[in-house]
């Protein structure tokens, strides 16, 4: 592994594993999670997907935290006390307070370490469309640029850092505050399943709407297909809550289409699944717009 002049951080919104971000280089925060049945506080590895959402679907509902301006704080020290400029890229602030938390730490440290370059870049994205945005990062990085490229290249790119979101169940959602109980429980009835994505302010929001889950998952192939800067080639993620064979029937379905092979299918982490619940099912990719 090389020694790079300054560390990218990123957290656990962006959903991808521990063992990946190490082989990147990326050091990562967590966010935390519980379920209202405990005070027991959990990172976002700390219990296994499957556990989680199976928790989820015998009812259990959790609760989550954004991470605080401490613990940034102290990550970001112990980076700077190193001799490494710090590059943080966070969890959209249309979804979490984390990247605020971050960008308060970053000032505050720019006056203790005068000599150092600390940047602090709102994503505006999340899940694994966070993490794709880091893995792009990390190609500018190996290709030998500096921070600054690297910070200004994210913020080029993120306009175009695609997000599209289905779910299974919208009692989620309802939860969240995205759909009205009375949407939940029709949806729910009439088997109709949203489409959704991340707008270029970060936030989610539905687009449309699909009778049925395959053609939801259909309808996120063809929001590809009219998008995707590159289709045949380009760089793509698939992130999933429990939903293993869907992510896969979306894959295929993008590679007859357009020929391009998924790079990544990882999960939904327990921080993001919380508000969407098992059975999620995103797709990222840059687009010509988001």
């Amino acid at each position: 592994m090389q020694n790079y002049p300054f560390q990218i951080i990123t957290d656990s919104g962006c959903d991808i594993s521990p063992s990946l971000l190490a082989e990147w280089d990326v050091a990562c925060e967590s966010l935390t999670f519980r379920f209202n049945d405990s005070d027991r506080e959990y990172g976002n590895g700390d219990m296994p997907t499957k556990e989680f959402y199976e928790r989820m679907r015998d009812g259990g509902i959790a609760k989550t935290a954004a991470i605080n301006t401490e613990t940034f704080s102290g990550a970001f020290e112990k980076t700077l006390a190193a001799d490494k400029d710090v590059l943080y890229l966070g969890f959209s602030s249309g979804i979490s307070n984390t990247y605020n938390a971050a960008r308060l730490a970053a000032e505050q440290l720019r006056e203790k370490y005068p000599a150092r370059k600390i940047f602090a870049v709102d994503t505006l994205c999340a899940s694994a469309g966070e993490g794709l945005l880091v893995y792009l990062a990390t190609l500018k990085r190996n290709e030998g640029a500096g921070i600054e490229e690297v910070a200004q290249y994210v913020e080029a790119i993120r306009p175009n850092l695609c997000h599209w979101f289905t779910v299974d169940n919208l009692v989620y959602l309802k939860r969240g505050g995205r759909v009205s109980p009375t949407t939940a429980i029709i949806g729910n009835a009439l088997h109709i399943k949203p489409v959704m994505h991340v707008d270029p302010a970060g936030k989610l929001t539905k687009v449309t709407t699909a009778h049925g889950r395959k053609k939801s998952i259909a309808a996120m192939a063809a929001k590809y297909k009219e998008t995707a800067k590159d289709p045949a080639s380009g760089h793509v993620f698939i992130s999933h809550g429990d939903c293993e064979d869907d992510a896969k029937f979306l894959a295929k379905l993008l590679y007859e289409q357009n020929g391009v092979e998924v790079e990544l299918i990882t999960d939904v982490g327990p921080v993001i699944g919380a508000h969407s619940g098992p059975g999620t099912l995103a797709l990222f990719f840059v687009g010509s717009e988001r």
